[in-house]
């Protein structure tokens, strides 16, 4: 029986592992190696590590828990888990089960990349999700927002603070756009094409021009999708959490709590602000709140 199992190696689970660790806690981290943002050449944003590729901080952080000796971490997937009165079961990818008394899902999001011709050649590179994260790098450029709704003008506004050269494009069908946001797009001198996407166009490294089904394109430096197009782990849903509006997100409470008793997220999944920081944040509180009640149980 382990005190906690982390399900991911990411920011939010190296960092969980490394409290747990310098509190000697017994972990045991799996991770698959498949993280959401494999493909993005580097991580911005992150204090002391701004640009770094993300495989080189797993890397570091992995290299980091070398020295505590009550931390296990495993390459491999977990493909399910339960719950019971004494703790939580996982099934790894090979077959064996293991048992925690906690346990952390920092497991991510799974993207979902519209099927649009080009979409996925420039995930990561010109195709994102995060102004924050991908914004400042094409800056003072043409860039073109994938949406519709309140949800797609938000984002298109969002972006006019890196570039004043930005066009919403909503695939075709009902723009779904209110007459109140319509003229916001306007004053702020975002295009709106309703016209429906051919493809996403560029020299084999980066992105250049979107084209239409008419014939039309624009030009396009980097192309950023609306939010929450993504999925969550199927554990969340095993495990029987609650999630948002958009399905994608766990509305954690206090310290990364969920709704389900001794299980914490932390990541991409519990926020909708999903920065390398933040997650690593996240797992810190996750790991302090655990290891709180770990020495109330002990002490009571």
């Amino acid at each position: 029986m382990h005190d906690v199992i982390i399900v991911g190696g990411g920011p939010a689970g190296l960092s969980a592992a490394l409290i747990l660790g310098r509190a000697r806690r017994k972990v045991l981290l799996c991770d698959a190696g498949e993280p959401r943002n494999a493909a993005t050449p580097r991580t911005w944003g992150l204090f002391t590590r701004d640009g770094t590729p993300p495989f080189d901080l797993r890397a570091q952080g992995r290299a980091d828990l070398e020295r505590y000796e009550t931390i296990e971490c495993r390459e491999i997937a977990v493909r399910e888990a339960s719950r019971d009165e004494d703790g939580f079961t996982i099934l790894l990818a090979d077959g064996r089960r293991e048992r925690a008394r906690r346990l952390i899902l920092a497991t991510g999001l799974a993207q979902d990349i519209p099927e649009i011709e080009g979409f996925d050649t420039y995930w990561g590179t010109g195709v994102h999700s995060c102004p924050y994260c991908d914004g400042f790098e094409v800056r003072d450029r043409p860039l073109v927002v994938y949406g519709r709704g309140h949800g797609g003008c938000g984002l298109a506004l969002e972006l006019t603070g890196w570039s004043r050269d930005v066009t919403l494009c909503t695939n075709g069908g009902d723009a779904d756009l209110s007459d109140k946001d319509r003229d916001r797009l306007n004053r702020n001198g975002v295009r709106v094409i309703e016209t429906e996407i051919a493809r996403l166009e560029g020299d084999g490294s980066r992105p250049t021009c979107l084209r239409f089904r008419d014939g039309n394109s624009t030009p396009c430096a980097a192309l950023f999708l609306m939010p929450f197009a993504c999925s969550p782990s199927p554990l969340i849903s095993q495990l029987g959490c609650e999630l948002d509006e958009t399905r994608s997100v766990v509305p954690t409470r206090e310290y990364e709590k969920t709704n389900v008793p001794g299980l914490y997220v932390a990541g991409d999944a519990s926020r909708r602000v999903q920065f390398a920081v933040v997650a690593a944040a996240e797992g810190a509180m996750a790991a302090f709140a655990i290891n709180a009640e770990f020495v109330a149980e002990a002490t009571r």
